[in-house]
């Protein structure tokens, strides 16, 4: 995700080190993970800028990816679609995000843009008002909540964000410089709650609420209005009966796709319904074959294969 969205010097990866800041009990700290390959694992050797966090950000980098929960190996003998994207992608996971005023900032920047240009956005956010640390050799740049919340709407709209996003932006930075929304109170609450209190904010909708349950807080909610996740459910799952009032927009079959029709979010939750305490895992998995452009290749013949093992009808 990091390497096709470009560097927005927030959360930075350049291929073997990815370099990130987090506040801990009101300090800023930048930490820096360098995974190296050790056979058929990863060792991952970990800077940080302030010794006196290093527990705490060890345990931070411990949980950074949202890993199968045990109900992943059956979902592998069972969706062919899902064993077929594991095989050909293992161990490609999300990476949470802990910083929920980056986490609130990528979902605001992303709406309705492509990645690259949202990810420029910020860095120009990140070069204006951010502040620069190093460690490891690294430099990465941190948003200071409470200062983005002191800014004018003129202030971001003359780095190219429009009006309403300025203003959803600084809305973020308020809620987080109240001391009243943080991680670790959102991590006390239902999903529904959750989603209740983030799209109290203004600017922030279900969908990005959404997000946020599933990479910052690493819970198997599927972002179905999301047009990716639309797009790569409609290729990996193409046949899904549509209840009557939304038949005219029924899943289709890629060959009858050229019109650009998507299914809608109620037939997208029936189609991952399935997918249960995996769906953060499974639904990173489509994305990034989506974003590869091999998820239909890799569906079809996953459909195939089944179609092929499956036992032959009797008369």
């Amino acid at each position: 995700m990091f390497r096709r969205s470009g560097d927005d010097l927030l959360d930075r990866w350049d291929g073997t080190t990815f370099v990130r800041t987090i506040t801990i009990d009101g300090s800023p700290i930048a930490y820096a993970c360098t995974f190296e390959q050790a056979r058929d694992s990863l060792n991952v050797r970990l800077t940080v800028e302030d010794s006196r966090f290093r527990d705490d950000i060890e345990s931070l980098v411990r949980s950074m990816f949202v890993m199968p929960p045990p109900n992943f190996a059956d979902l592998l003998n069972t969706d062919p679609v899902i064993a077929a994207l594991d095989a050909r992608y293992p161990a490609v996971r999300s990476v949470r995000q802990a910083n929920l005023f980056n986490a609130l900032l990528r979902c605001i920047t992303t709406q309705q843009v492509n990645l690259r240009w949202a990810a420029t956005c910020r860095r120009r956010l990140a070069e204006t008002f951010g502040r620069a640390h190093s460690v490891g050799g690294h430099c990465v740049y941190r948003l200071d909540p409470a200062q983005i919340a002191g800014l004018e709407v003129a202030d971001i709209r003359a780095l190219q964000l429009t009006n309403r996003k300025a203003e959803y932006i600084i809305n973020a930075a308020r809620a987080i410089a109240s001391g009243d929304l943080t991680v670790a109170v959102l991590d006390t609450l239902t999903d529904d709650e959750i989603i209740a209190r983030l799209t109290a904010i203004p600017g922030i909708g279900l969908w990005s609420a959404e997000w946020i349950l599933a990479r910052t807080l690493g819970r198997p909610r599927v972002v179905a209005g999301d047009l990716g996740v639309r797009k790569a459910v409609a290729l990996a799952y193409p046949v899904n009966p549509s209840p009557p009032e939304v038949r005219s927009a029924v899943i289709l079959p890629p060959e009858a796709r050229s019109g650009g029709i998507l299914p809608p979010e109620i037939n997208v939750r029936r189609a991952t319904a399935h997918w249960g305490e995996s769906a953060a895992v499974i639904q990173t998995l489509l994305l990034h074959a989506l974003a590869e452009k091999t998820l239909a290749d890799i569906a079809a013949q996953a459909a195939k294969a089944a179609k092929l093992a499956a036992p032959a009808a009797t008369p």
